[in-house]
């Protein structure tokens, strides 16, 4: 794959993980609003500062999290056979990213609910953030948001396990971080004026995204498992 190839791929999929958060949307209201809201009414937050503190930390969260799923997929790939283990892990990753898009579409037969810490201690972590002021409080408490349990957000997580470099790992969650800041900066104001039926379609387009990271990233998988299956036997 020649150069202008793999920065196609890159870029397309930078561009479905940003539409993922936009789309997105009516999860994050459903799933994070009211909590968002909730929050920055007991932090008591007044002008720009605590909100820019807290999804910044949120993103930024994220971007960690891109880092640390390449890293841990370049640690995988360096443990067998460099090409065939690296097309293998794209496999495994698109199929898994396709499982998380079914999950959000509600037609999977797994259910996920894995997050990247225990929800219960996040939860406790998020109400004691309010206590620590409107900018460190914030801070905290989008940092925590960050790593709350969310299939999109694991979804972006597996697929960073196949990026290039722990770079491009922490570009692709941070395209998804700034897609959904639309609606969680305007959570305190917009969740619950978006109906059920409207947030039901958004999330069916996100999950139409993740669908088709996962297959991207199934193809590509195979094209290298088979190109590299051929030069080394």
């Amino acid at each position: 794959m020649d150069h202008s190839q793999h920065q196609a791929i890159g870029e397309l999929s930078y561009w479905l993980a940003f539409m993922t958060g936009l789309l997105g949307s009516g999860h994050c209201l459903g799933m994070c609003g009211g909590l968002v809201s909730a929050f920055f009414m007991r932090l008591g937050a007044r002008g720009i500062w605590p909100y820019l503190a807290y999804h910044g930390a949120r993103v930024g969260v994220y971007a960690v999290i891109g880092v640390i799923a390449a890293a841990v997929g370049a640690v995988l790939v360096a443990t067998g056979q460099f090409g065939k283990f690296q097309g293998g892990l794209q496999i495994v990753a698109g199929a898994v990213v396709i499982l998380l898009g079914l999950d959000l579409l509600g037609v999977s037969p797994w259910r996920n609910s894995l997050g990247f810490a225990p929800v219960a201690w996040l939860r406790k972590q998020f109400s004691l953030a309010v206590q620590r002021g409107p900018v460190a409080g914030a801070l905290i408490g989008g940092a925590i948001n960050g790593l709350m349990p969310c299939s999109m957000t694991m979804a972006m997580a597996v697929k960073a396990t196949t990026a290039p470099s722990m770079v491009e790992g922490g570009l692709l969650l941070l395209a998804f971080g700034a897609g959904t800041l639309p609606s969680m900066l305007s959570a305190s104001f917009l969740f619950g004026k978006l109906g059920p039926r409207l947030r039901g379609w958004l999330l069916k387009g996100a999950a139409l995204f993740v669908i088709a990271l996962g297959v991207s990233t199934l193809w590509q998988g195979l094209r290298y498992y088979m190109v590299m299956h051929r030069l080394i036997g």
